[in-house]
């Protein structure tokens, strides 16, 4: 793996030196449409081994083989004007839909808002030359770029408010194996980002397989949406390292643009397992295709109304919300009300400060339902820091063993969650006292003592109302002594 963490490196650090890409976020959009391109050839060379007839949808002359394998091939100006003139538009103007010609679809979309920042023709021969030393086809290389691809999203993380497209792997993976989808079950992320939850559901999938028509069957499992370019074409290239062959029913849209009631029964799923952006507005007008009783303009809020609409009856779902959507009123009181009418909530686990750090402070919650029954009760567990630290870091994030004692908790929704049990972290609500809190959802621990913050405007805020408290004790001791010495003389 440290060699191909090199390769990465030393392609990022030839792009430093080209005048045209501006900082991270170019970088390493610059990356991945090369790496998609790539990939997408060595999946090809694949496909054309184990079937005679594949056609690829891309010209022959724009294929990756034959105009950028060749180490002495194109390079310096004809290599940018074969880029900027021939390839790209091309690719941009694919024929085909994702029925008639799929994978031509999947290019063309991936394509439709990516661009070349690069101006050295020199600079981009070089970094298509390192991109050649990987061989996807080797399974050992293509393995171990899994974790390649994981830097290169952490590294997105850091490229200004990227953040918004990364949840920890940890809290993936714990929600994926909580909700346990099955073979033959749709897995749908609208708000998919980079892939994170599909990947970790194909893999979770991927154990169920047994033979050909198993994975056919996985091939056609996994779906999403993702508004913005760049997370997109991250999101395809990753499916397709995961050996989805033709990613298309990952889309490049907003799923909030569709009128709410035009989401027909044979376009629900299974799952849904998804992390919406949260403290994100929608742009006006958007909201008008949902019903008048719950139209908002933030974004959580729509995401948790869409998911109800798109599941099938006893269909499960889990995602990702911040505190702000537990205990906030009008609205959003609503959208809950609604939500604890038409679906069992049976557990909400209450992560602590500094899980999404450094992308956001926001403390967020793990909502887990399924559709077709009412809530009667929901279960909290409050997840606590490992022993000895006090708050989460890009080096010290959570871990999925950190979820242990979670699961070993969980229990069978089949009995009615029946071997649960309160405990320090444990505690059940009613939903009898959540209709009386106004469906505040935001119910605290009662096992636990007097909360301590560890946020730092908070303790900044106390240590300043501290120092005021003292110096007023200061003042009233100067005025007592000024006082009694004035009495004296």
């Amino acid at each position: 793996m440290s060699n191909l963490s090199s390769v990465v490196k030393s392609i990022q650090d030839v792009m430093r030196q080209d005048s045209g890409v501006d900082g991270d976020a170019q970088r390493i959009s610059q990356l991945t449409w090369l790496l998609f391109l790539k990939v997408f050839d060595a999946q090809e060379e694949e496909l054309e081994l184990t079937r005679g007839a594949y056609k690829s949808p891309i010209p022959e002359h724009l294929r990756w083989r034959n105009w950028a394998a060749d180490a002495e091939g194109l390079t310096g100006d004809p290599l940018l004007d074969f880029v900027n003139g021939d390839l790209f538009p091309k690719l941009k103007n694919l024929p085909g839909d994702a029925e008639r010609n799929p994978r031509g679809f999947v290019v063309r979309s991936v394509f439709e808002d990516a661009y070349n920042y690069m101006k050295s023709g020199q600079l981009l021969r070089q970094v298509i030359n390192k991109l050649n030393a990987i061989d996807f086809n080797r399974q050992t290389e293509r393995h171990q770029f899994n974790d390649i691809y994981e830097k290169i999203l952490k590294d997105l993380q850091s490229a200004g408010n990227a953040g918004e497209f990364y949840t920890p792997r940890a809290v993936t993976q714990f929600m994926v194996d909580m909700v346990n989808p099955r073979l033959g079950e749709r897995v749908l992320d609208p708000a998919c980002g980079t892939g994170g939850f599909l990947v970790c559901a194909i893999e979770h999938l991927r154990r169920q397989v047994r033979n050909e028509e198993d994975q056919a069957t996985l091939q056609r499992s996994i779906g999403g949406f993702e508004k913005k370019q760049l997370p997109h074409m991250l999101c395809v290239t990753n499916l397709m390292l995961h050996d989805i062959e033709v990613p298309s029913q990952v889309v490049h849209g907003n799923t909030l643009e569709r009128p709410y009631t035009s989401w027909t029964s044979d376009q629900k799923v299974e799952v849904i397992i998804t992390n919406p952006p949260f403290g994100g507005i929608e742009e006006p007008g958007i909201e008008q295709g949902f019903p008048a009783d719950v139209r908002t303009k933030e974004t959580a809020d729509l995401f948790l109304v869409l998911i109800k609409r798109l599941l099938r009856d006893n269909g499960r779902g889990a995602l990702v919300l911040p505190d702000g959507t537990l205990f906030g009123e009008g609205v959003k009181s609503r959208i809950k009300e609604q939500l604890l009418a038409e679906c069992n909530l049976h557990t909400i686990v209450r992560l602590p400060n500094g899980v999404f750090s450094p992308y956001t402070g926001i403390k967020t919650n793990l909502l887990f339902f399924t559709k077709g029954q009412p809530t009667s009760t929901v279960w909290y567990y409050e997840h606590p820091y490992p022993a000895g630290a006090k708050n989460y870091n890009k080096t010290k994030p959570i871990r999925i063993e950190e979820f242990d004692a979670e699961k070993a908790w969980w229990g069978a929704e089949a009995d009615g969650f029946a071997s649960r049990v309160e405990c320090e972290f444990a505690w059940k609500v009613g939903i009898e006292a959540i209709k009386a809190a106004g469906f505040n959802l935001d119910q605290k621990n009662p096992h636990a003592g007097p909360e301590v913050s560890h946020d730092p405007d908070e303790l900044l805020a106390e240590f300043k109302r501290l120092q005021a408290e003292a110096q007023g004790i200061r003042d009233q001791l100067k005025a007592l002594l000024g006082a009694a010495l004035g009495g004296r003389a």
